[in-house]
């Protein structure tokens, strides 16, 4: 139950920072300055923009949450898992980023939720313990008898 609580948050909070940092960036790159490509000075612009930082911070959400996972779920459980946020992204960006979206990707997109769909129904969490690393005594050297 927790493993897919904590999974859940850490695809929301991908999903949205993915779309607050393109979000950002496109208002970054429609810079008349900017057309030409990256440059230092658009990265300081980007850096000034609220999009941006609300989604890294978003993207920090999302790693504690994934680190969380992996820490007491299966790695090939959680990995796919997370790839729930594609569908997600095509969402976002189609209904929020006024991008378009093809038949062919949503149908992708589709493709990759019922895969997800497949690894959630076989989810094993481990059963066995992490033990902790037993500490070896550190050792006696004898003194010489003098």
């Amino acid at each position: 139950m927790k493993t897919t609580l904590v999974v859940s948050l850490a695809v929301i909070a991908q999903a949205i920072a993915n779309t607050l940092l393109s979000k950002g960036m496109k208002i970054v790159a429609a810079l008349p300055s900017f057309h030409e490509g990256f440059s230092p000075v658009m990265l300081a612009y980007a850096l000034q923009n609220p999009f941006i930082w609300g989604g890294i911070v978003l993207l920090i959400v999302y790693f504690a949450c994934f680190l969380s996972a992996v820490s007491w779920s299966d790695l090939s459980y959680v990995i796919p898992i997370t790839a729930a946020v594609y569908i997600l992204d095509v969402f976002t960006g189609h209904y929020y980023l006024h991008e378009p979206v093809s038949p062919l990707r949503w149908m992708g997109a589709i493709l990759i939720v019922l895969g997800v769909g497949l690894v959630s129904l076989s989810k094993s969490e481990r059963t066995d313990a992490i033990k902790p690393v037993r500490e070896t005594p550190p050792l006696q050297l004898e003194r010489p008898a003098c």
